[in-house]
C-alpha cells in the first residue's frame, strides 16, 4: 500500500485501526509546515520540538479516544493544536519557570531520514532562513496570520476565530504581512546587486 496516496482522512482511521504507519505518514507530511509555525512564534529550536512533540501527543490522544472529527481538516486542526499550545507557554512563562517535561517520547525518532541531496538541502535551508528571518522583522499581528495561513493552511474564519478579530481584519493583516514581505525581499535583492 502506498501510504503517499492515501488521503488524510484515510491514513487516520488506518491509525485508529492499529497501524501506526498512518500516523507516520500524517507527520511525515505536514512536520515541516506544522513545525515551522511553532518555530516562527516562539524562535527557539528546542522549545519548538518540545511544542510540536506536545501537539503530536495530544493528537494521538484524541485520536485514539475517538474524539477526532475535523473531516478533513487535519493540518488547520493540528496547527490549532500547536497555537494553543504556543499560547499556553507564554502565559506559563509570565506566571512560572520553565519546567521540563520528562517524557521519553521522541516523535522524530518515529520519522526515518528521507533522501535528499545535500545541494538541495543547503539550498532549501538558506531559502527557509532567509524568509523566517524576514517573517521575524513582521508585526506580531501580521505575523501570526500569516504562520496560521500558510503554514497551518486555516482558512481566515478558522484565523479570526482563534485571535478573536473579524475575518476583514484577518485579512487586512494577511495583506499587510504580505506587502511588508514583498518590499523586504525587493529590499534585500536591492542591497545584494550593490
Amino acid at each position: 500500500m502506498d501510504f503517499q496516496l492515501q488521503s488524510d482522512q484515510d491514513l487516520i482511521h488506518l491509525y485508529i485501526n492499529g497501524d501506526e504507519k498512518g500516523l507516520v505518514e500524517l507527520i511525515r507530511r505536514y512536520q515541516t509546515k506544522i513545525y515551522t509555525s511553532i518555530y516562527l512564534l516562539v524562535k527557539d529550536e528546542y522549545l519548538a520540538e518540545d511544542i510540536f512533540q506536545d501537539a503530536f501527543i495530544k493528537v494521538i490522544n484524541t485520536l485514539r479516544a475517538g474524539k477526532y472529527n475535523e473531516e478533513g481538516k487535519f493540518l488547520p486542526w493540528v496547527t490549532r493544536i500547536a497555537h494553543n499550545l504556543v499560547i499556553d507557554h507564554f502565559r506559563r512563562e509570565k506566571r512560572a519557570p520553565m519546567v521540563s517535561n520528562g517524557d521519553d517520547f521522541d516523535i522524530f525518532e518515529v520519522l526515518g531520514n528521507y533522501d535528499e541531496s545535500t545541494e538541495d538541502r543547503m539550498v532549501r535551508e538558506q531559502t527557509h532562513k532567509d524568509l523566517k528571518t524576514l517573517i521575524q522583522l513582521l508585526p506580531s499581528e501580521q505575523k501570526e496570520v500569516l504562520i496560521m495561513r500558510h503554514f497551518g493552511d486555516m482558512s481566515f474564519k478558522e484565523i479570526a476565530d482563534i485571535t478573536d478579530v473579524s475575518i476583514n481584519t484577518a485579512l487586512g493583516r494577511m495583506r499587510y504581512a504580505l506587502n511588508n514581505l514583498r518590499k523586504m525581499m525587493q529590499a534585500k535583492e536591492l542591497s545584494l546587486k550593490n
